[in-house]
């Protein structure tokens, strides 16, 4: 089931390394668009709309419906969506990229989803644990492969977990989800349709971790594969990369996959939620649509001009654009909470810091005056229009592990906003250094008497950061007397260039090295120096925020900034990670976010909402973190 929500909570923890894909789902907008080549001036390809523009007329599908009714919803009409760029592969095994997982989606649900409140939604299988440590896994009854695969049972997914993502030859992006303290997490086949899943120790945000999320794939279809260590063969297999083994278990058939254009399907008559008495009654005759068609259409200009013309379904709207689009009649826009903050990132590597000796960033109370420069009002409402809720620390407001906002520093706001906050925290910090950084008037000058000037990277074409860049920049001038120049760069020149270091030859000699995001301590660098960044927005993880680790730790696998923490972050990850219950972990994280929002690890601003436009005939979007988890239900009205 194809899901309109972000659902990137899936860093494993306590695990022996991280992947791509993982890495795609920690960065955001900007960042998994660079990294993945796959995007051009745009958002993340989320929910994309699309239109077929030659061969199908929304208008008119939607008017050619069936007799299958289900109260107010009745199945007809093709909706249409686009995507930036072409899919990598629809293999659901070795698939690492967002929107091709929704496209996958549409074919092949999930073993199971959340709907809103974050209440898991059951749909192959379903979880159930007394301590949080041995997780009963039941599948349900009736689900049918298509082909001569047959039916799903539990050996279908204990073969694939421990033949496949578990094996040393396979190296599925998922192999590191089932793998804990550098050990294999035991799993146990219990009945023809149960099976356990035993974790080293308690973990009660389990299911919020994706860990356990798959796709169901035939046993017969891997064993090939499985016996011959075949991972390039299992890679390029036609029916995973077709989705010709589907059966009744996801919402649509594949038709055609064309590599360069776009990917169609038909809906699935025999789609097996109709029959499950406790799904919601919508879901009865689901789905509602007779095909979805996503095309690739790359330019966003051409994307918005389908949406208005109504030549598509839906489309993403820049928050400048959100206004038109909702003064049409043919359009509305749904204003959707997501998990991808904006931060500007400062580098404390020794690379960093360009304008002259030392480098202030590596001091609490500069990071402090510079989150003081920054009105984060101002920001919300002029560069976001007000499709966005203010940061102070790592977590989302909605979110149910945000702590009390009293007990955070509320910097860029109220009395914590000014020249004065800004500046008296600045001259606190250049105390603490043997440098002889001063003001002089308004300005802050280097020991040689020099404006302190910096430079501040955002991604080329993409207008939203371009005005988020400037808006710092000018607040940097006004409050810190900082000069900030504001430069264009590609994404994947900034990831390749600037972000990653260059990993030493010599790497056993440091003191930790964790491949190209933190190769070493401050000393090894990136190719390029570099002072502040708004390339990348990461993931705050609501659902499961004990992954935000990678973030905070010194000597952890992400730490592009250099950033050492000055209070004791591993410590309390560590309490967080034991804690046995959700009120033990709802302390020990409350601890880290005010920690975090004090430190200043970076400069938390905001967390934008998607904002996304879709045809005034479509029905069921949201305006939900959720939204989308309900897809098969949605239906175009009459």
């Amino acid at each position: 089931m194809p899901s309109g929500n972000r659902s990137f909570d899936n860093i494993g923890q306590g695990t022996t390394g991280i992947s791509r894909r993982k890495w795609l789902q920690a960065l955001g907008v900007a960042g998994a668009a660079g990294l993945a080549g796959c995007q051009g001036s745009d958002d993340q390809e989320t929910t994309t709309t699309t239109d077929d523009g030659t061969e199908s007329d929304p208008s008119t599908d939607s008017e050619t419906e069936t007799e299958t009714e289900s109260g107010s919803r009745s199945v007809g009409g093709t909706y249409n969506s686009v995507t930036s760029s072409p899919y990598e592969t629809l293999n659901p095994l070795y698939n690492d990229e967002y929107g091709a997982g929704v496209a996958i989606g549409y074919a092949l649900d999930l073993n199971y989803t959340f709907a809103p409140e974050t209440e898991p939604f059951w749909l192959h299988t379903e979880f159930e644990t007394d301590d949080n440590e041995v997780w009963v896994v039941k599948v349900r009854e009736g689900l049918e492969f298509g082909g001569d695969y047959g039916e799903v049972t539990a050996e279908t997914y204990t073969y694939q977990i421990q033949e496949v993502h578990q094996s040393e030859w396979a190296n599925t992006p998922d192999a590191t989800n089932w793998i804990r303290d550098e050990e294999p997490i035991n799993v146990e086949e219990t009945g023809e349709y149960e099976f356990q899943i035993e974790l080293p120790s308690p973990d009660p945000v389990y299911l919020e971790s994706y860990d356990p999320q798959m796709y169901p794939i035939p046993v017969d279809l891997m064993q090939p594969y499985v016996d011959e260590e075949d991972a390039e063969g299992l890679q390029d297999d036609e029916d995973l990369l077709e989705l010709t083994f589907t059966g009744n278990l996801g919402a649509f058939s594949l038709d055609e996959w064309n590599r360069s254009s776009g990917v169609t399907f038909s809906r699935n008559d025999d789609y097996f939620l109709q029959d499950v008495d406790d799904a919601p009654d919508e879901f009865e005759n689901a789905p509602y649509f007779e095909g979805v068609q996503v095309d690739v259409v790359q330019e966003e200009s051409s994307r918005l001009a389908a949406l208005e013309t109504g030549e598509t379904d839906t489309a993403a709207v820049p928050p400048n654009r959100v206004q038109e689009f909702q003064d049409l009649d043919s359009t509305y826009v749904s204003v959707q909470p997501q998990s991808y903050n904006e931060i500007c990132a400062y580098n404390m590597r020794d690379n960093g810091w360009t304008a002259g000796p030392g480098n202030l960033f590596r001091e609490k109370e500069f990071r402090q005056g510079l989150a003081c420069a920054v009105n984060k009002e101002r920001l919300v409402e002029g560069v976001y229009r007000g499709f966005a809720e203010i940061e102070y620390t790592w977590q989302p407001p909605w979110s149910q592990w945000y702590p009390d906002e009293d007990d955070l520093m509320t910097f860029g706001t109220g009395d914590l906003y000014g020249p004065e906050e800004t500046r008296s925290r600045i001259e606190s910090a250049i105390e603490n250094v043997d440098e002889d950084y001063r003001y002089d008037g308004e300005n802050l000058v280097t020991p040689d008497g020099n404006q302190v000037t910096l430079s501040l990277y955002h991604s080329a074409g993409q207008n939203t950061e371009k005005n988020f860049a400037q808006f710092i920049a000018q607040e940097f001038s006004e409050n810190a007397g900082i000069e900030v120049e504001v430069e264009a760069i590609d994404g994947v020149k900034f990831s390749e260039d600037y972000w990653q270091q260059e990993v030493p030859d010599n790497p056993d000699e440091y003191e930790w090295s964790e491949g190209p995001n933190n190769a070493g301590p401050r000393e090894v660098t990136s190719a390029n120096e570099w002072d502040m960044s708004v390339v990348f927005g990461l993931n705050a993880y609501p659902l499961n925020p004990l992954t935000a680790d990678v973030f905070f730790l010194k000597d952890g696998v992400y730490n592009p900034y250099g950033y050492y923490p000055s209070w004791d972050a591993e410590g309390l990850f560590d309490k967080a990670r034991n804690a046995e219950s959700r009120d033990e972990l709802k302390e020990a994280l409350r601890d880290i976010f005010i920690n975090i929002s004090e430190d200043q690890p970076m400069g938390m601003l905001a967390f934008p909402s998607d904002t996304i436009g879709y045809n005034s005939s479509v029905q069921g979007p949201m305006e939900d973190y959720f939204s989308g988890w309900d897809f098969p239900a949605w239906y175009f009205e009459e």
